[in-house]
């Protein structure tokens, strides 16, 4: 398998238009790199970019040390699986992931091996005399996988490949890409998604996309326990961190920040000099408890309710921020409309943020 390294790498349609600048990332062999961010971002256009399907306009991308900007893709060893299956409904599931090695003039021998060994994998071996339209969904989803694993590439590229999917086949299908990743730990793969849930279960590390960059890479629970900004920590998790808007009352290892509502006590070290200083406590919603009055961090009126069944969203009117505060109960929580309720948290689950950017990482 391969690694990959981008350089300055960034994309300009015409001349003008900058969609992607500075992109500098390194894959090692064996990772599962999930690329996440806002629709229109860049992220699919940069997966194709190491696909070969979009010009690079600046920087350099390298495959195993081999700078491939101008390598046709086929060319690149990748492999690529879109988001719609682009089978060939004339063909059985045998011929589709036959058809690329047919191409390249394999001996039917390793063509009947390679796709012997590929519905192993992805326990399509009954279905490969059927045709698309006999198959579901992930069914087709999974034929499309088997006709990348089949050419034995240097990378996997995956464009959502389960977005076309209904709810509970994309569980099913992220589970069984999970478990091709484990019986190929050899294998390097770039995989671009909206969910977040495909991306924190899937992922070595992701790489979140914002601003025509790079906003934070790290594993799937350094972005969550650790976001080195705002906007990481508010596009990671679901619902979102609450940020509150509060000052600095505190300093030392455990830091005191005065809020509309309350006090909140963060783990996050501070000095004298931030004595005063303006701050956005981050606080997500499942970290949030029921607490006395005394001990409140937060309190305010529930104006809304969703109970999950798990769980219970309490929704509460902002407190000198620009967005509600939300809190994430375990459990079903009857008649909490309308009362008053006071909130803390533990001070290793508090963040706090200065001009978008967390103190941690100052």
């Amino acid at each position: 398998m391969a690694d990959l390294k981008l350089t300055d790498v960034g994309k300009t349609y015409g001349g003008k238009v900058e969609v992607l600048k500075g992109i500098n990332l390194e894959i090692e062999t064996g990772e599962l790199i999930v690329f996440v961010g806002p629709s229109g971002c860049g992220k699919s256009t940069l997966l194709r970019m190491i696909a070969g399907l979009e010009k690079i306009t600046a920087g350099t991308l390298e495959i195993d040390g081999q700078v491939v900007n101008d390598v046709p893709p086929s060319q690149r060893g990748i492999a690529m699986v879109f988001q719609s299956y682009a089978l060939y409904p004339h063909m059985t599931v045998r011929d589709n992931m036959a058809f690329a090695l047919k191409l390249a003039k394999k001996s039917a021998a390793e063509i009947d091996a390679a796709v012997k060994r590929a519905a192993d994998k992805l326990q399509l071996t009954e279905y490969l005399d059927r045709l698309p339209k006999a198959l579901s969904g992930g069914q087709r989803q999974r034929v499309a996988i088997g006709r990348s694993i089949v050419r034995d590439p240097k990378v996997y590229l995956f464009d959502e490949p389960l977005s076309n999917l209904d709810a509970a086949l994309r569980v099913a299908t992220r589970i069984e890409i999970a478990q091709l990743k484990e019986q190929m730990p050899e294998s390097t793969m770039v995989y671009v998604t909206h969910d977040q849930v495909e991306a924190m279960t899937l992922a070595t590390r992701i790489v979140v996309l914002a601003d025509k960059g790079i906003a934070q890479v790290g594993s799937p629970l350094d972005l969550y326990e650790r976001p080195e900004n705002e906007f990481v920590a508010q596009f990671i998790g679901s619902p979102a961190m609450n940020l509150i808007p509060g000052e600095v009352v505190g300093t030392g290892a455990q830091t005191r920040v005065k809020l509309e509502g309350g006090v909140a006590t963060s783990a996050v070290p501070t000095t004298d000099a931030h004595m005063g200083l303006q701050v956005n406590v981050g606080i997500r919603p499942e970290d949030l408890q029921a607490c006395g009055a005394d001990e409140a961090a937060f309190t305010g009126v529930v104006e809304i309710t969703e109970k999950l069944g798990e769980v219970t969203l309490l929704y509460f009117k902002a407190q000198g921020g620009r967005d509600p505060v939300i809190a994430k109960l375990p459990g079903i929580h009857n008649g909490m409309r309308g009362e008053e309720v006071c909130l803390t948290a533990a001070p290793e689950k508090v963040q706090l943020f200065a001009n978008g950017r967390s103190l941690l990482y100052r």
